[in-house]
């Protein structure tokens, strides 16, 4: 699946890396900005919280004055986390416009995918685990939320059809969801065009997530998995994919610990009986109701961020820079700025999905060496940096920069 990786993955460019430790709670100072800067950032943010929003304003405008979003690594992560703040308090300083166009965010998306291993190294575990569920079934269906572009899926097609006889090929059916139609359809055609370059028996169903209120827009996907538009079809073989998906479905004031849709969600997955659910997560917790709290534990958590993109790549890489100024910026500002559901950026802990997974009665599915030594290989071909590392922690995958785990990947049935 390796090999099909590299091939097929939209806009593949030669870029620098580098690989090393990772552990679920960092060591402060050693991943950290500067001593000052951090400080006054803290500063800032409790100044917001107890309301000192003059004081705020004035603390945050320092900050914009001072660091440049074209600097060093501790530069770009002050400037993001202050322009956060600076929304927090009223968007006074600077002005800025509320979000970037779609056309910019999927370029940064795309370009997130490919300087970094982050989605890549989640789409390829998650197929591994797919792969060796549904190898030499005759009818497959992976029910993918939040398909976006689709990258994950043509090294899992070429996967498929190398092991198949092209004589008499599998039928592969993958309903993607999605809150834009338009975007699922291209990207059901892409899928369709390669898959019969691979002489697939192929059919892509674009399944549309309904907001039911503008504050959680994907309150209504949990009805949807039992609606007529969801097609199960007798003799399949079914995986439930969720790649980054299922921190959205939290929301504030919906059980104790806001997991109200998302149980909903996971009973609703369980009782089709899929052969497997594939989750993948950052490794953060940003889903605390104490506002600082959420900073301090987003600012150790993209720092190892942005100092992984320091090392791996060029000063003057445009890539870097649309990831950090449009696709990580809309991160931070979620974390930051927002409270109430209007938050969707609502990321747990392994441990915490890990608990969550068991009480739905799901049951770990261990990720296999194979998948192991393919995720390694990745990070050794396209990645060799001395600061990225891999680990595997009860039969699940984590990946981070230096000692911090920054992405989980597992498996259940």
């Amino acid at each position: 699946m390796l090999s099909s990786l590299k091939s097929h993955e939209e806009g593949d460019q030669e870029h620098h890396r580098h690989s090393n430790p990772l552990h679920p709670n960092p060591q402060h100072g050693q991943i950290s900005p500067s001593a000052h800067a951090r400080q006054l950032l803290l500063s800032c943010a409790e100044l917001a919280h107890r309301g000192d929003i003059p004081a705020a304003q004035r603390t945050a405008s320092l900050l914009l004055a001072t660091a440049s979003p074209y600097g060093d690594s501790t530069d770009r992560l002050v400037h993001q986390f202050a322009r956060a703040l600076s929304l927090r308090v009223e968007r006074l300083l600077p002005p800025v416009v509320d979000a970037a166009p779609p056309e910019a965010l999927q370029s940064s998306y795309l370009s997130f995918n490919q300087v970094t291993p982050f989605l890549r190294f989640a789409h390829l575990t998650a197929n591994q685990a797919i792969l060796e569920v549904v190898d030499g079934r005759r009818q497959v269906h992976i029910l993918d939320f939040d398909t976006s572009h689709g990258l994950q899926w043509p090294p899992l097609l070429q996967a498929i059809a190398e092991r198949s006889d092209p004589k008499d090929p599998p039928s592969i059916r993958i309903t993607g969801t999605g809150s834009n139609l338009e975007v699922l359809r291209r990207t059901g055609d892409r899928l369709q065009t390669f898959a019969d370059s691979l002489n697939l028996h192929f059919h892509f169903h674009p399944l549309l997530l309904l907001p039911s209120t503008s504050s959680n827009p994907l309150s209504s996907s949990s009805a949807d998995l039992t609606s007529s538009s969801f097609q199960l079809h007798p003799g399949e073989t079914l995986a439930v994919n969720c790649v980054l998906f299922l921190h959205k479905l939290l929301k504030d004031g919906d059980g104790s610990d806001g997991s109200h849709d998302l149980r909903a969600f996971l009973q609703a997955v369980r009782a089709m009986n899929p052969a497997v659910v594939t989750v993948a997560e950052r490794e953060a917790s940003h889903n605390s109701p104490i506002f600082l709290q959420r900073f301090t534990e987003a600012l150790d958590y993209y720092t190892a961020v942005f100092e992984s993109l320091e090392a791996t790549l060029p000063p003057t890489s445009r890539e870097r820079v649309a990831v950090e100024q449009v696709w990580l910026s809309k991160e931070i500002e979620d974390v930051v700025s927002r409270e109430g559901n209007g938050r969707r950026e609502r990321h747990e802990r392994f441990e915490w999905w890990e608990a969550l997974m068991r009480r739905a009665g799901f049951t770990n599915l261990p990720l296999s060496p194979f998948a192991l030594s393919q995720a390694r290989l990745l990070l050794r071909l396209h990645y060799p940096s001395e600061g990225y590392q891999l680990q595997m922690v009860r039969d699940s995958f984590f990946l981070g920069w230096q000692k911090k785990s920054l992405f989980s990947v597992s498996s259940w049935h």
